[in-house]
């Protein structure tokens, strides 16, 4: 990284995808930077300047898969299997959805590989299997295995 450039500063939490992606991105075109851990109930300064329009961060706004009625949970499992259906016929027999190199898919769905396991987990549920999604699935073990990926630590 050159000098006269300004110092990148990265700011995330524990476990949050959002950061994992990006500090992916930056690790694979070779930029440096510090990797400033925020606390969401006691936001920084720097967090709220960074973000001027809106003067607030959301929290996570995930599509429960963890509600208690069971039809609207049905629904949501099923959307899922669509979602993950449609990356499924995407990567095809490539290694990375663009090819022999992670790309910005990758990083983008990056969290299939991360968290969707902990999910299954802590719901109960069969969302992403190596049985219902074989491409998808050997694509994440080898997105787990890349040498960036490894140094990455899942929450």
């Amino acid at each position: 990284m050159a000098s006269s450039q300004e110092e990148v500063t990265l700011l995330g939490v524990i476990g949050s995808p959002f950061a994992c992606r990006v500090k992916i991105a930056l690790k694979l075109k070779g930029v440096e930077y510090k990797y400033v851990e925020e606390n969401l109930v006691n936001k920084s300064e720097l967090l709220h300047k960074s973000n001027p329009v809106h003067k607030k961060v959301f929290g996570a706004a995930q599509k429960a898969v963890f509600t208690a009625d069971e039809k609207e949970r049905e629904k949501n499992v099923e959307e899922e299997h669509e979602a993950l259906q449609f990356l499924e016929n995407e990567i095809k027999d490539k290694k990375f959805f663009g090819g022999e190199e992670v790309g910005l898919v990758d990083i983008a769905a990056v969290y299939l590989a991360f968290w969707i396991p902990m999910f299954q987990e802590i719901a109960g549920l069969e969302l992403f299997t190596s049985e219902k999604f074989p491409k998808l699935y050997k694509w994440s073990q080898q997105i787990l295995n890349h040498p960036v990926a490894k140094r990455m630590s899942a929450p």
